[in-house]
């Protein structure tokens, strides 16, 4: 008996039980689809956001004074608000001393402003950043109409802005917005330009931004925030290339530590972090979740596995007198071990596929109530499905080799 017909045998054995079978598919399918269907929502959201937060450029790193992937407890974000705010000055130090960068920007950051010309109004749910020229180079967020901020803006505090698209679309329908001037929390801005559009899965909103020079910014809305806590600025550096990125970051931190007088034993009282170091917080802080769902997957997994043996060892005595005469027919041992753990195979790997699909129907639900993209993870449809395998032949081995051993003679006057 060759490999094709043990398998239309398994099937057919499979279909002659359908209720049985069904019973047995339950717990393979639901411990598939749990793995895979978490592992699909997390792929799904991982994709988003390592483009959201691969907003700088592949040779630039930040500077600033929280940490990019939040905190874990209070008592990391009460360590870290006593920290000293990073300053304009920190960044003038970094274009200064150190010789692997050729591009460093300073940001400083507010949000839920309103912009209005004539009669027409956003919502109160505009940013504004205070910015240098190189916020553009270093964002990756680029202008599309009019110029970019220059030198000569952030040395006499124009009040110039840069606005993006949903902006100019609210504002300006049906005219250039370049050239004219809107009011910015009831302050007189004049546009120079407005920023390409950037597309955001994870909430914020790249178009509505408002770029301002960073010294107008600290002029109009000064050095604290409406809570009273000084405002602490974001620091963009740019690499000369890609070899020297590892450089550049080394060389900053140490200008940092002696700029802000950091002793020579203590950490750091800044963070630097780059597009990776961003994504690996992200798959850090998910990493508990995939090994959740992959334990009460295992868990569901051997629980049906214990299932299909039980199965199985029925099936071996219902079937006693057909592997009599299969055996009184010329059959031996290994042809009924294989037919029987193929049998419990073709069984997990069944309910393993409409496991994926149902993991992977499951697993992007979340992009119906989000903009973010349907993702499949081949990997661990595959993964899965030759777990199903292991398990399909250790569960179904034992029934497999009590039918081999089963003696021919006494198989045929079974009842």
């Amino acid at each position: 008996m060759n490999f094709i017909e043990a398998v239309k045998m398994a099937l057919a054995a499979i279909q002659a039980q359908k209720l049985r079978s069904l019973l047995t598919l339950i717990g393979i399918i639901a411990g598939v689809a749990s793995i895979i269907a978490v592992m699909t929502g997390i792929s799904v959201i991982q994709n988003t956001m390592e483009k959201e937060m691969s907003v700088l450029g592949t040779t630039t790193f930040q500077v600033q004074k929280w940490p990019a992937g939040g905190f874990n407890n209070n008592v990391d974000w009460r360590k870290i608000q006593r920290r000293k705010p990073v300053t304009v000055a920190n960044a003038d130090a970094i274009r200064e001393k150190v010789s692997s960068v050729d591009i460093v920007g300073a940001e400083l950051w507010d949000f839920g402003h309103i912009a209005k010309y004539r009669n027409e109004s956003t919502e109160k749910n505009l940013t504004i950043c205070g910015g240098t020229p190189e916020y553009s180079a270093n964002n990756t967020h680029f202008v599309e109409s009019g110029r970019n901020l220059t030198n000569q803006d952030i040395k006499t505090a124009s009040f110039v802005v840069l606005i993006g698209p949903a902006i100019a679309e609210k504002l300006f329908p049906f005219t250039d917005p370049v050239g004219q001037t809107i009011k910015l929390d009831d302050r007189k801005f004049r546009i120079i330009g407005v920023l390409e559009e950037k597309s955001s899965a994870m909430g914020g909103n790249y178009d509505n931004y408002n770029i301002i020079p960073i010294t107008t910014f600290q002029e109009v809305y000064g050095m604290r925030d409406p809570r009273g806590d000084a405002r602490s600025v974001n620091v963009t550096v740019r690499a000369k290339n890609v070899a020297l990125v590892q450089d550049a970051i080394e060389e900053t931190r140490l200008v940092l530590r002696a700029e802000r007088h950091v002793p020579p034993r203590e950490e750091d009282d800044f963070t630097i972090f780059t597009n990776d170091s961003v994504i690996k917080s992200f798959n850090e802080a998910t990493a508990g979740v995939k090994v959740g769902a992959f334990v009460v997957g295992i868990v569901a997994l051997v629980v049906a596995g214990i299932g299909i043996m039980n199965i199985m060892l029925v099936s071996v005595t219902e079937r006693t007198r057909e592997i009599g005469v299969r055996k009184s027919l010329g059959a031996k041992r290994r042809n009924i071990l294989t037919q029987f753990l193929i049998e419990a195979i073709v069984l997990c790997n069944v309910g393993g596929v409409f496991g994926v699909l149902a993991g992977f129907g499951l697993g992007n639900v979340v992009t119906f109530f989000t903009g973010f993209a349907a993702s499949v993870p081949m990997e661990w449809a595959f993964g899965g499905l030759a777990f199903c395998t292991m398990v399909g032949l250790t569960f179904g081995m034992w029934p497999a080799i009590v039918a081999s051993k089963l003696d021919p003679v006494k198989a045929l006057s079974y009842e």
